[in-house]
């Protein structure tokens, strides 16, 4: 039985369409995925559906249930029992998490607060999603799987019928993935019906019944998980074969860039968060660095590029020669970029343009007597973008108005155009479609085959795995595992997961 159905919906912003005659079936109480790239048209969608556009700025129509449903704002789909649950949590983390789960909705009685009922309450919702905290508890000490939790708590608070869920599992461990795909599951057999969006294939394989899959802005199909193989399902999305989506070549290495010896970092506690650390990276290669969140892997980085505030011990050399970096500017005038985890907050200027953002760390290069030199600066955007496949309608284009995959491309594009000899990632496709990852994987190829030294951070196994051509593994930020070829994704996790040296090690 259809409990939700889209007819010809379609959205214009301009000229341009962002969603055209789309028309789509969701069935009660099934986990329904929602696929496509970047700038495909789901977060339009997730809008339409939410109430955040409003009835009559679209054209098209939607049932729930068989009645035509015309929201005027987010407070009337959330009465219909819509609720979205988005990869930035809303949560105010210094309320409680009863606090949380109520707000908006308090219970009072001659305009005081029933706080025993609002404790009692949340206490069972948390109960029901899985959750053992007390509901005293502040939001901002909960983990973000705890967190993510607290959110569904929230919107069965709600009564919410129709749940959606934007790329819920971007900050999540394995373990955190699996409690909250038991939970989903207990929640479609009481008859919830769940729209997942993600852009991790192996999750909608094991979690989902059916998948839609759209592709600029358009309707391309609806399948059976069970019909589909993830090669086929890739093809739908990007609308071409992608027949390797890891390049990965022997590793031709040459001469040391960068070695750390019993490297280790302090936090302004004196707490040691990395730990008597050795590695060393060399022209020609990609060193992975895998581990869970926490434990470390951030903190290293952000050490080696001047970025840490706290003390530190050990050495780092840079092409065999001692160094210590004061702040990011030194590494990056030494030949070191880093792609930061956070691109929106760390590695972008949103409201400024391509051109802008692209130029950023490298203005000094393109100016003389402090006046920039508007031809140069030109000329490098135009190269970059080509360079890095950047959709775009023009170099003056807001970065924040661009998809995850380009807003990603620009930011390696500016630690491009530092000529490095040193390329650190950090998560550098968390959030972006497998069209674009395959351009990213591409790039670092080819970055390899010019000499460049590449560290990679990832949560993804497969990731880490199918790039790397060493793997290091970190837990508490000491190094508990090492490994060439071969490597399964269960012995990085028994790695990860260990506080001492894991053994039969490769390297």
């Amino acid at each position: 039985m259809s409990f939700l159905e889209i007819k010809n919906i379609s959205k214009q912003f301009g000229d341009n369409y962002a969603l055209k005659e789309i028309s789509i079936q969701v069935n009660h109480g099934e986990i329904h995925a929602i696929c496509g790239e970047n700038g495909a048209g789901k977060s339009t969608l997730i809008k339409i559906l939410s109430g955040v556009y409003s009835s009559g700025t679209f054209q098209g129509n939607f049932f729930i249930e068989g009645k035509e449903i015309h929201f005027k704002n987010i407070q009337e789909a959330e009465k219909a029992g819509v609720t979205v649950i988005h990869q930035e949590l809303s949560l105010i983390k210094t309320m409680s998490v009863a606090e949380n789960i109520f707000l908006g909705k308090e219970p009072s009685k001659f305009g005081i607060l029933q706080q025993h009922i609002i404790h009692s309450a949340a206490k069972n919702l948390l109960e029901q999603v899985g959750l053992n905290v007390s509901p005293e508890t502040e939001v901002g000490e909960l983990g973000i799987g705890e967190q993510q939790l607290t959110e569904i708590a929230k919107a069965l608070n709600k009564n919410a019928r129709l749940l959606i869920l934007d790329e819920p599992t971007t900050a999540l461990s394995e373990n955190e993935i699996e409690k909250l795909f038991k939970l989903l599951r207990k929640l479609q057999s009481k008859g919830v019906t769940v729209i997942y969006i993600s852009h991790r294939l192996k999750e909608i394989k094991a979690l989902c019944n059916r998948v839609t899959v759209l592709r600029d802005g358009k309707y391309i199909s609806t399948k059976n998980i069970s019909d589909l193989s993830e090669k086929e399902l890739i093809q739908l999305m990007v609308g071409r074969e992608i027949t390797e989506l890891y390049p990965k070549t022997e590793a031709k290495t040459g001469e040391s860039v960068l070695e750390l010896k019993n490297y280790s970092l302090y936090d302004s506690s004196g707490k040691k968060k990395i730990d008597s650390v050795n590695l060393e990276v060399n022209t020609g290669e990609i060193l992975g660095i895998a581990g869970l969140m926490g434990s470390g892997r951030t903190e290293l980085l952000m050490g080696i590029t001047g970025a840490w505030n706290g003390k530190q011990e050990g050495e780092i050399l840079l092409n065999n020669k001692k160094v210590k970096f004061n702040s990011p500017a030194e590494s990056i005038a030494n030949g070191i970029a880093l792609v930061s985890e956070d691109r929106k907050r760390l590695g972008l200027i949103l409201p400024q343009s391509i051109r802008f953002n692209l130029n950023l760390s490298t203005m000094n290069n393109i100016s003389s007597s402090g006046i920039l030199s508007g031809g140069k600066e030109m000329m490098r955007t135009l190269k970059m973008i080509k360079q890095l496949s950047v959709k775009a309608n023009s170099t003056e284009t807001e970065v924040q108005l661009l998809s995850g995959g380009n807003q990603q491309k620009v930011v390696i594009g500016k630690c491009l155009l530092v000529k490095p000899k040193l390329l650190l990632l950090d998560e550098p496709t968390r959030g972006i479609d497998v069209g674009a990852r395959a351009e990213i994987y591409e790039l670092m190829h080819q970055l390899l085959q010019q000499g460049m030294a590449i560290i990679l951070v990832s949560s993804d196994l497969q990731e880490v795995i199918g790039m790397s051509n060493r793997i290091m593994v970190m837990n508490e930020g000491k190094i508990t595992g090492k490994f060439s070829s071969g490597v399964t994704q269960e012995e990085i996790m028994m790695a990860a997961t260990k506080e001492h040296q894991f053994e039969n090690l490769e390297f």
